[in-house]
């Protein structure tokens, strides 16, 4: 089996624990307004085909920095490609190497027996999901993403079911994410999983608008300031604020 990567990294430092082999795959449904690589959207873009036997060939390369680090898929939307994912997590295990997956849980659907049965089979093989969380409100997440978020959320409860660790991201951009009574949703709605192990709450920033520019599109976000890092980390801390709130309640 052959999936269609952007890209890979050889030393990633901010995607999973430790020093990571990282897979940027190719195709993703959302349109988030903040995406620094609108390159990874198409389908087939200027991607590459590429089986798992040479991606792990890569991955050997460099193993001897990977022992506290692993592989990461990302994208893109790697859910799109879930049975390359799968196999390429599988073949990773047997090789004793940490696997995560870099998600928004865009393409998950409790009620298709098909897509589930492919699901349980890669949770067998995920070590971690990342879970990126655009938006905790239906509405403002459809505004930002053009996709609402009930099966992103249903995919948190799903992966917390399964019992597999769990990272949230959220990015903080001024004026959209940034309201504190979302801010304090989100943390009551991450309260209520039980395998979460970190949460990242990331500034917004600009550095994506050249690649529009190049790509001779226009940038949605146009005239939004980059946040603060500050900003950032009080974001976190009404997110955690409310967290150990309904954590207190639900105990």
């Amino acid at each position: 089996m052959k999936g269609r990567i952007h890209s890979t990294e050889s030393f990633g430092t901010v995607d999973g624990p430790g020093i990571r082999f990282v897979v940027f795959t190719q195709g993703c449904p959302m349109r988030c307004q903040y995406c620094h690589n609108p390159d990874t959207w198409d389908p087939v873009g200027g991607s590459r085909e590429i089986s798992v036997e040479e991606l792990l060939e890569e991955y050997d390369h460099n193993k001897s920095f990977y022992k506290d680090g692993g592989i990461t898929v990302t994208g893109g939307e790697p859910l799109l490609q879930i049975d390359f994912v799968t196999e390429l997590f599988e073949a990773a295990k047997q090789k004793g190497i940490h696997t995560c997956l870099d998600t928004s849980g865009i393409t998950f659907q409790p009620g298709n027996p098909s897509v589930m049965k492919k699901m349980d089979r890669l949770m067998e093989c995920t070590d971690l999901v990342m879970l990126d969380i655009k938006h905790i409100d239906p509405e403002e997440h459809l505004k930002l993403t053009s996709r609402k978020n009930d099966n992103i959320l249903s995919f948190a409860r799903y992966v917390d079911e399964k019992a597999v660790p769990l990272w949230i991201r959220h990015v903080v951009v001024p004026g959209i994410t940034d309201q504190v009574s979302h801010l304090k949703r989100l943390g009551e709605y991450i309260a209520e999983l039980r395998h979460v192990k970190a949460l990242d709450v990331l500034p917004y920033h600009t550095m994506g608008i050249s690649k529009y520019k190049e790509l001779g599109m226009e940038y949605p976000l146009e005239g939004v300031p980059a946040l603060d890092k500050k900003d950032a980390v009080k974001a976190k801390e009404i997110i955690l604020e409310a967290f150990r709130a309904k954590r207190r309640t639900v105990s």
